[in-house]
């Protein structure tokens, strides 16, 4: 695959455009426009004046400079907002905004709203990479390569089915975003305490309406304490961007000279060292791994944050948003990287057969002990070939050899047949099938985001 001059200019996905300043307003005017919709439905306002309110929730509507005077003043995050959109109305109109809700419903409803934009641009990052991985597993289904445990030679792979097995785990993240959507996306309107006592009656009718005006689901209970719901699209974003790190750490490792079996795009210009100009360096790898460390240390603030005293405690809201906000931030960074280093990866199936032979075929090991199985037993076979295998390791002499002068060995097995078996490419077991039908997997769940989406 060629590479692109793309590497040194990541795209940004837009996620933290959603969590400006403003942008966070606007979607807290939403909430207090559905709020007021809401209320009107059930006869709790005039309904010309939550025609009126929901007209005059946007941001451009207001002054910035009144809001930020307000700010210095009370340093509360919504109270200013409020005012300066009571100011705009006027009358008694003004008077009816934010009827009965507390900060909390809000900020957190209106947090949630910008949560689902980027989630949407998670969602759409993650069929962009599966578009990619496809037609890599595909290409490598069967190019095999030494697959590797502890470190050490096991048994030979392909890098189709490494590939293959990034895939599934991209896919299963998902399957876990798309089930969580039901408990992430949720309005909460419980008033001061989550009793909805501000509301009257109607209460729990008056969150269903407001939920529904934003198309999210409601809180079956409406307490401020409860943030389960965000440690758990944390923990999704945590484990995602360790899976993102183990790609990156293959690739990082692998890209090795002592490897040199993939190398990442490094396009024309690229400066990898100030000292050393033969320096290629794994830029995209090392910003991903850098990036889902952060992640992953994030997580436990999450479950920090559950643990909220009482009906309400403002440090868990803060702990929480920052937990999400950064944390799928930084997700969308590495989805972006992750992106761009498949989108121009190298491959070099050539390599990956010299590593397989670095060994002198003691990498066969397993299936030269199998066919000997067949004839002498599995534990005699086992015996047999773990001393030669050794001997061949130790004394640096040829296993092959080693296996032929071997009068039990020859007895049962042919040289022609000792050859054959010591053949790696004869020996990757299902990987090819097993990269075809992620590559096909990796295909129909892209085509159904993109569908989702569209």
């Amino acid at each position: 695959m060629q590479n692109r001059p793309t590497a040194a200019r990541v795209p940004d996905p837009g996620i933290r455009a959603l969590f400006t300043r403003e942008a966070r307003w606007q979607a807290w005017l939403d909430v207090e426009a559905a709020l007021a919709r809401a209320e009107a439905d059930l006869g709790m306002i005039p309904a010309d004046a939550a025609v009126e309110i929901a007209q005059h929730c946007q941001l451009d509507l207001l002054s910035i400079e009144n809001i930020e005077a307000g700010l210095a003043v009370t340093a509360h995050p919504l109270v200013p907002l409020i005012w300066e959109l009571d100011r705009i109305l006027g009358g008694e109109v003004g008077g009816y905004v934010h009827w009965g809700a507390t900060t909390q419903n809000i900020t957190q409803t209106g947090d949630i709203l910008q949560l689902r934009k980027a989630h949407e641009i998670i969602l759409d990052q993650i069929a962009q990479v599966l578009r990619l991985l496809a037609p890599l597993a595909i290409e490598h289904a069967d190019d095999p390569c030494a697959g590797r445990t502890h470190g050490q030679h096991a048994v030979p792979a392909t890098f189709g089915y490494k590939v293959g097995a990034w895939i599934d785990e991209l896919c299963r993240h998902v399957e876990r975003l798309e089930d969580a959507e039901p408990r992430i996306f949720v309005a909460m309107l419980g008033g001061a305490a989550g009793t909805l006592a501000s509301f009257g009656t109607p209460g729990l009718a008056v969150q269903d309406s407001m939920a529904a005006h934003l198309d999210l689901l409601p809180m079956p209970v409406p307490g401020r304490t409860s943030h389960d719901h965000h440690a758990e699209y944390a923990a999704i974003l945590a484990m995602m961007a360790a899976t993102c790190r183990k790609i990156a750490d293959e690739t990082y490792t692998l890209m090795k000279p002592e490897f040199g079996e993939i190398e990442e795009p490094v396009p024309p210009g690229t400066v990898g060292s100030s000292t050393m100009p033969q320096k290629r360096n794994p830029k995209l790898s090392q910003d991903i791994r850098a990036a889902a460390a952060q992640v992953t240390a994030l997580f436990p603030l999450a479950l920090d944050a559950m643990r909220t005293e009482h009906e309400a405690d403002g440090s868990t809201s803060v702990m929480i948003e920052r937990v999400i906000q950064s944390s799928i931030e930084l997700v969308g960074d590495i989805l972006s990287r992750l992106a761009l280093l498949f989108d121009g990866i190298d491959v070099k199936p050539e390599r990956m057969r010299q590593n397989l032979d670095l060994s002198g075929g003691l990498i066969m090991s397993e299936n030269i002990m199998l066919a000997l199985g067949e004839r002498v037993g599995r534990q005699r076979a086992h015996d047999i070939v773990y001393e030669h295998a050794q001997d061949a390791a130790i004394q640096h002499v040829s296993f092959r050899d080693l296996l032929v002068s071997d009068q039990e060995v020859r007895s049962h097995l042919s040289e022609d047949e000792l050859d054959g078996l010591l053949d790696p490419a004869s020996y990757t077991g299902a990987c090819g099938e097993i990269a075809r039908a992620q590559a096909e997997r990796a295909i129909e769940v892209a085509e159904r985001l993109d569908s989702a989406q569209s």
